[in-house]
């Protein structure tokens, strides 16, 4: 691709970075944002540099935040005995964007894959054992992606817990194996939240 102006170039190649997007869409966004008035271009400019510089993450879910608690933990109307297990900050949204769940959240930042190198230690698994341990937490509903390596996730977490006065239940199987949760349509994410599963019909961690 021959540009005309190399600040169109550098522009195209900047937003070519971002995922899923190629040099044409990259060009096509780049031509937008020419007929913007410039004060749109500064605004649209600013907030991509205060969020990148300001984003936090919350210190009980790990979910993004703009200050030590995001505002689903903070929200008193939450059911707290209740946190929804997810590997991501997109799958918070999705389920979010059901307005079927009323409980908190705990994101893994992952599964587990040694193949990519990502272990117990790489995930936010020590501090949910913590929050089990700590507060009045009656079930956790494992909504990780139905996955070879979310099953492996899910039967490891279990096992931590196993010693845990705690209800494990997993989303029921509306979601297609092998799939991603933040693909699945808003309704079936929420028939398999709402028909989640006891972990003993799961697996059958004591002949594991």
């Amino acid at each position: 691709m021959i540009f005309s102006s190399k600040l169109i170039e550098d522009a195209v190649q900047e937003f070519s970075r971002l995922p899923g997007i190629g040099k044409k869409t990259a060009l096509r966004m780049v031509l937008h944002l020419m007929k913007l008035d410039t004060l749109q271009v500064d605004e649209f400019a600013g907030a991509l540099t205060r969020m990148r510089h300001g984003i936090r993450f919350c210190k009980e879910c790990h979910n993004v935040s703009d200050g030590d608690t995001c505002t689903i933990c903070a929200n008193p109307g939450r059911n707290r005995m209740q946190v929804c297990v997810v590997e991501n900050i997109r799958d918070v949204i999705a389920i979010e964007s059901t307005q079927q769940y009323s409980g908190l959240y705990h994101v893994l930042g992952g599964i587990l894959s040694p193949i990519d190198g990502i272990g117990p230690e790489q995930l936010n698994i020590v501090s949910l054992q913590s929050r089990v341990q700590t507060h009045q937490i009656d079930e956790l509903i494992m909504a990780l992606s139905p996955t070879i390596e979310g099953d492996t996730t899910v039967y490891y977490i279990a096992r931590q817990l196993k010693e845990c006065p705690v209800k494990i239940t997993t989303i029921a199987r509306g979601i297609s194996f092998g799939g991603e949760l933040e693909y699945a349509d808003e309704m079936t994410l929420a028939r398999s939240i709402a028909r989640r599963l006891p972990i003993d019909n799961y697996v059958n961690l004591h002949n594991s």
